[in-house]
């Protein structure tokens, strides 16, 4: 019935023209609800003093950041398992070691702290060695996705203006394709084989420097400065596709890893030494290399590292590696979700899994059919000043947030919050849906984006009274009460999409470099039993339909684009409507959906594992609706 309800305020959300105050009785938290959760979380008081006392931190004098918290894990669990990856497996010691030889080589080229220094490495002990150098001399680390290609692979390396890149012979081919234009000087490029480079160092690549070779004669000793690195220094840069453009890199300073370490790894999953957290995300997003890595350090945990996440071996290495927890984003658990039931489902030892995206629809019969006692689902984006933390187990929410918050009626059809009579904001009622809102302070900073135009772009002034700043998170939400909220949609031109943000701007722009199309208007289309929206572009083309080769035209968006982003439908259509200032109207176009009923022109599909793009039929889309193409 909870399901069923969350569908149909989806459903209202979508096709009314405003929302105002849609109360919802379904998934509210109640006080009595909230005291028998009393007993857990006093059992738990000292990991939450802990958490508060290493959050609350405002001392910006005072050395802090992922280097500091890597050396305290060391202490406490020297020998313990710091990563098990693929038959490999180091330990805290061990681990410590190579980063502080990577430091110490990398202070010998002369990078220092502040600097960038591009990675493109796929999940392996390489890359977290590599970030954990660079964070120890205070350099910056550049978490390039390794699914980015062309244009926007070149865009991403030069817009942080790295003094150095670090290159795994996986990627070494993506990058070679657009490294004329690279902004990074020849002699700057380092390589690591794709093998255990710290028994095999591999063939150096022409025109690159083998890093495993360089960093062997350097001292495997913690450096002085680490010590010296304070909470505003920049610790990384993670990509995001905003509402425009290309990716942008967002600011992640080492001030807040030790918020996200406070309340995940000190606090919300309370990790012990004896623990081993299963994590199957890349590590270029926030939630795999700060929430799910940081869980680990807090009291010295293993982490379980895997190449990439497969459905039908999660549960094979789960068992095998004797995981309690993991890490999830998305749609990873209705994939496992969508797997064959077995009578071993429940026979594992994960008592915890911590992430974000979990679909009310599946959210119980996950954690009976897997035998998991808490989910710590989470909200939050890798830029933002407002997150919440789902510490007291419900079900169904992504949390409580503690932080200075507003959840504001907003206008979908114009895209902006709405004003009342006194030209303020006005927070929605308990149960209602709106726009999140975090509140621009000394405890809730905004960094913001490398791109400062981007950066003011997000900022909301005047919200409540003449004066106060708000970072508007872009995300639709639903008031639960007692500081509780449950995730609804995304606004704008930004769609969520098999765990990632994108810019439908983006994709317009590569397919509108297609010699066949005129113009391009990309928005994301709800496919039933799915987390997140398809994209689908609706488009205007030259000439004749028939010429158009459509296996073609999707190689060609393979070029720039990862598949997550490459849209599974193609509406041709003569007659793309516009606002009296040009601007497309996507609102009419998502209300249509990939229904063959409303639209008028024809609908192309790709679907899973085809290599080309082929006519919707009505039959077909009754198939795509009931799930027997599964995406």
């Amino acid at each position: 019935m909870a399901a069923k309800c969350a569908i149909f305020q989806i459903k209202l959300f979508n096709s009314s023209q405003k929302i105002k105050r849609l109360v919802v009785k379904k998934n509210i938290i109640t006080l009595s609800q909230l005291i028998k959760k009393t007993p857990a979380i006093l059992s738990r008081l000292p990991d939450f003093i802990r958490g508060a006392r290493i959050g609350g931190n405002t001392d910006k004098t005072k050395p802090v950041g992922l280097g500091l918290c890597f050396e305290h894990a060391v202490k406490v669990n020297p020998l313990g398992a710091a990563i098990h990856y693929e038959g490999r497996a180091l330990n805290y010691q061990q681990l410590n070691a190579w980063a502080n030889q990577i430091a110490h080589y990398l202070l010998s080229i002369d990078i220092k702290k502040g600097d960038s220094v591009a990675i493109l490495i796929e999940n392996r002990p390489e890359l977290l060695a590599v970030a954990l150098g660079c964070a120890k001399i205070g350099a910056i680390s550049a978490m390039v996705n390794t699914a980015q290609k062309g244009k926007v692979l070149l865009h991403s390396i030069n817009l942080v203006k790295p003094k150095l890149i670090i290159v795994g012979a996986e990627c070494i081919d993506a990058y070679e394709y657009i490294r004329p234009q690279s902004s990074i000087e020849s002699n700057r490029h380092l390589f690591l084989a794709d093998t255990d480079t710290q028994r095999e160092t591999g063939t150096t690549a022409d025109g690159w420097t083998n890093l495993a070779t360089e960093i062997q004669q350097f001292p495997q000793h913690d450096l002085q400065q680490t010590q010296a690195i304070y909470s505003e220094d920049i610790c990384f840069y993670i990509y995001t596709s905003g509402t425009t453009g290309l990716p942008k890199a967002v600011i992640f300073n080492h001030g807040r890893f030790m918020k996200i370490y406070a309340g995940f790894g000190c606090s919300a999953v309370g990790l012990k030494k004896q623990d081993r957290i299963y994590v199957p995300l890349p590590f270029y997003h926030a939630t795999a290399l700060t929430v799910a890595w940081s869980s680990a350090l807090a009291n010295g945990a293993s982490l379980i590292m895997t190449r990439k996440f497969s459905a039908s071996g999660f549960w094979p290495d789960v068992q095998q590696y004797e995981a309690t927890a993991f890490a999830y984003v998305g749609e990873l658990c209705r994939y496992l979700a969508d797997q064959d039931k077995h009578a071993t489902d429940s026979n594992n030892k994960i008592h915890t899994i911590v992430g974000n995206g979990l679909r009310p629809a599946i959210w119980k019969e996950f954690k009976q059919r897997f035998n998991i006692d808490r989910v710590v689902e989470f909200y939050g984006s890798s830029e933002g000043n407002v997150g919440f933390i789902n510490i007291f187990n419900f079900d169904q929410t992504v949390g409580y947030c503690h932080l200075p918050y507003a959840i504001v009626e907003y206008d979908r059809d114009i895209d902006e919050p709405e004003k009342n009579t006194t030209g303020y904001m006005t927070r929605v009622a308990k149960g209602g849906v709106g726009l999140l809102i975090g509140e621009i302070g000394d405890k809730t900073p905004f960094h913001g984006y490398t791109d400062q135009a981007k950066s003011k772009t997000s900022i909301l002034e005047n919200v409540f009274t003449q004066g106060d700043r708000w970072f508007n998170t872009g995300d639709i939400m639903r008031d639960q009460g007692f500081r509780h909220a449950a995730f609804v949609d995304r606004t704008g031109d930004t769609f969520r999409w098999k765990g990632e943000n994108v810019s439908t701007t983006e994709v317009e722009m590569f397919i509108e470099e297609i010699n066949d199309v005129n113009e391009a208007v990309v928005y994301g289309v709800e496919i039933p039993n799915t987390d997140g929206r398809a994209g689908m572009a609706s488009i205007r083309i030259n000439g004749a339909l028939e010429k158009i080769d459509f296996s073609a035209f999707l190689q060609q968006l393979k070029v720039n684009m990862p598949d997550y982003a490459i849209p599974v439908f193609l509406g041709i259509n003569e007659d793309i409507e516009v606002t009296g200032t040009f601007k497309h109207l996507k609102g009419p176009l998502k209300e249509k959906g990939f229904d063959l009923d409303k639209n008028q022109g024809p609908i192309y599909v790709w679907l899973p594992k085809s290599d080309k793009y082929i006519p919707l039929t009505k039959a077909l889309q009754q198939e795509i609706e009931q799930g027997l193409h599964r995406y």
